[in-house]
């Protein structure tokens, strides 16, 4: 539903597309780390705080998606080299337009979620953190090097991440649950589909597992005694042969093959039944 959603859209305002995305919010972020050296009460001016949009300062509608989320130097250019790699590999993969849409629906969900606690600030954190868990979706052992140092494979980072969610949810403020849940409306809405896929597959591979244990093994062997139930398998150097006399194919061991009382047609009937 949603693919064929996209496609309807991207056949008919493909043509708005806009390159480059993450480069822009790239820029415009690196422009404001720096203005803050300078002036760094220009922060406040910018975060989404829906009571003062509401009062006029529409600005903070767009202006939010400038705040850089790192302040430490260091961390601020490894952060920037990470959101450019993976954003720029999702517009590849997803193409432009398909990009923009995540990005939107993100952009969206955000500002939405935020004015559901009006007076707190809402930042582009979770935003962006939307692209990181996106990539690590479509490229889980994308060999990551934190800080350029350690090698880690990035669906582990995920799964952290995803773990550091859950935990804002249950015992976050309001608007850091508005956020987080903002921030995978376009997450989900990409990949839900195959999310539930694997996890129906998941379930039935576990039922068939279930169900194989809870089965009797076959029994492997050619021959068994009628009487004492021994078999070529556990007693690989007995010698078996069957009684031409007993009804049915009975099987004896040397031990008993003389020595057996003869089974009647009655007889095994009524062991059967």
């Amino acid at each position: 539903m949603v693919e064929t959603l996209l496609n309807k859209l991207e056949r008919q305002f493909g043509r708005y597309e806009v390159p480059r995305t993450t480069e822009a919010l790239i820029v415009l972020q690196v422009l404001t780390y720096v203005l803050t050296y300078a002036r760094p009460e220009i922060v406040q001016s910018l975060y989404l705080i829906p009571d003062l949009v509401m009062a006029g300062e529409v600005w903070r509608l767009v202006t939010f998606l400038a705040v850089p989320p790192v302040t430490n130097p260091f961390f601020a250019f490894f952060f920037f080299y990470l959101f450019y790699m993976m954003g720029t590999a999702l517009e590849g993969h997803w193409g432009t337009f398909r990009y923009n849409i995540y990005l939107l629906i993100g952009y969206l969900a955000t500002i939405a979620f935020s004015f559901l606690t009006p007076s707190t600030p809402a930042t582009n954190a979770f935003l962006q953190g939307s692209v990181y868990l996106a990539f690590a979706y479509l490229y889980p052992d994308f060999q990551l090097y934190l800080l350029f140092i350690i090698p880690v494979k990035i669906k582990w980072l995920a799964m952290f991440t995803w773990a550091g969610y859950l935990f804002v949810l249950i015992f976050g403020n309001w608007s850091s649950r508005f956020l987080v849940l903002a921030s995978i409306v376009n997450f989900l809405l990409f990949f839900g589909r195959d999310i539930a896929n694997t996890i129906r597959t998941g379930r039935q591979r576990m039922e068939f597992q279930a169900k194989k244990f809870g089965t009797p093994p076959k029994e492997d062997f050619f021959h068994r005694c009628t009487v004492c139930g021994i078999t070529d398998k556990t007693n690989p150097d007995m010698d078996f042969r069957y009684c031409t006399q007993c009804f049915g194919t009975c099987g004896y061991c040397s031990e008993h093959l003389k020595t057996h009382t003869h089974i009647t047609q009655e007889a095994a009937a009524t062991h059967t039944s």
